[in-house]
């Protein structure tokens, strides 16, 4: 019979490098800092590691970091593809390593210089050389050369449909700005945001401003996970994992599905909602926070559809009704999110979807969280990942 990975693993310990734009230090020492701090969260010692999970695009290498923190012998270690996608995908195969035997302790990490060294805003050019870059020429000659002007084409076609209005996107903005100013760690602290500032803001990619935008950021976050049996055992109250999953729908390209049937919807984000209710045993009235992953604002809302919190197009009524704030139905991203805290490719909304489920964040709900649904990458490959209090 199939394993189910249902309360059979959990999130014992968070780390969190400082977050900058010139962190001045390598990325190894970044991923070096977070994990051992995610360590010293769950009390639990570095040699104790033997799995070790990370992105494609991490510039550092288990072995190096194995060696730099003192790792044990490793016998799991594993590489996720697709950006933003990998962030729930790092903690599936860490869930399901736990569930099988192959590891004891796993830590999953991200650790980048994402303003001083390789900026994801950049974009393509250049040289084409992997079969899964190939498509993207399709679009430069048009300009679209960063994920903004790529989301944007969907945005723009979304907002159409629907009655989306830039007024929507900045409610979005706005509602995680505000969560910010309560994390001293955002880069959004101290900043806030009006609807006259957002409105004012020049085009970056139309529909889409500065303020719909991620941040770009020097930083670390590691997620150490364990059995749920020995998370208890452990310093906090463990996060414990009810269902995760990783999701990609035929027709799927790296943010530029446009030869799909319908840009208006986000069949990835579907199947991952499917699935990891089904695992969970729960639905979206059982969810009672979200960390959505937010690169831009108009996700958000397409999400909110996406997981059920809402009929196809009711989206914007509930961002209008106030549904994201911190007393509204489903608070989101409480920490500012990747907007408004930092843009460690989703880790962070991880680690604030613990902190969640631990009743310890900076914005956390007047009402008991027992359920934080936490979503990956949006136009990727990507994945969704429920936690529940133990």
């Amino acid at each position: 019979m199939p394993i189910s990975l249902r309360d059979e693993a959990a999130i014992a310990g968070i780390g969190l490098t400082g977050f900058s734009k010139h962190s001045g230090v390598s990325e190894l020492s970044l991923a070096a800092q977070c994990i051992t701090a995610a360590c010293d969260d769950a009390g639990v010692e570095p040699g104790e590691i033997d799995g070790l999970v990370s992105y494609t695009l991490d510039s550092t290498d288990e072995i190096e970091v194995a060696r730099a923190v003192g790792a044990a012998d490793l016998s799991f270690f594993s590489k996720i593809n697709y950006g933003g996608g990998a962030a729930v995908g790092t903690i599936a195969q860490a869930a399901m390593a736990i569930a099988t035997g192959q590891a004891s302790t796993v830590v999953c990490y991200r650790a980048l210089n994402g303003r001083s060294g390789k900026r994801m805003g950049q974009g393509v050019s250049g040289d084409i050389v992997t079969s899964d870059l190939v498509h993207w020429s399709w679009y430069m000659t048009y300009g679209m050369l960063i994920p903004g002007s790529w989301i944007a084409l969907v945005a723009n076609k979304y907002m159409q449909r629907y009655g989306v209005t830039r007024e929507d996107l900045g409610r979005v903005a706005i509602s995680q700005r505000n969560h910010a100013q309560r994390n001293p760690r955002a880069w959004g602290y101290g900043r806030e945001l009006t609807m006259q500032q957002y409105l004012a803001a020049e085009p970056i990619a139309y529909p889409l401003c500065l303020y719909d935008f991620c941040q770009e950021t020097d930083g670390g976050c590691a997620i150490l996970v364990t059995s749920a049996e020995r998370a208890r055992d452990l310093r906090h109250k463990p996060a414990v994992i009810r269902g995760v999953t990783q999701a990609s729908t035929q027709g799927q390209e790296q943010m530029t599905s446009f030869y799909r049937d319908e840009l208006e919807s986000l069949p990835e984000m579907e199947m991952a909602a499917a699935r990891v209710y089904e695992q969970a045993g729960l639905g979206p009235d059982d969810i009672d926070a979200a960390c959505l992953y937010d690169a831009f604002t108009s996700e958000v809302i397409m999400q909110l559809e996406s997981f059920g919190f809402c009929a196809r197009g009711e989206g914007k009524e509930m961002v209008r009704e106030g549904a994201l704030d911190r007393d509204g139905r489903l608070p989101n991203n409480t920490h500012g999110g990747l907007i408004s805290e930092a843009y460690i490719h989703g880790m962070n909304n991880i680690a604030e979807g613990v902190r969640l489920v631990r009743g310890a964040s900076t914005g956390q709900p007047d009402k008991p969280v027992n359920h934080v649904l936490v979503s990956s990458g949006v136009g990727v490959p990507t994945g969704a990942l429920i936690l529940g209090s133990d």
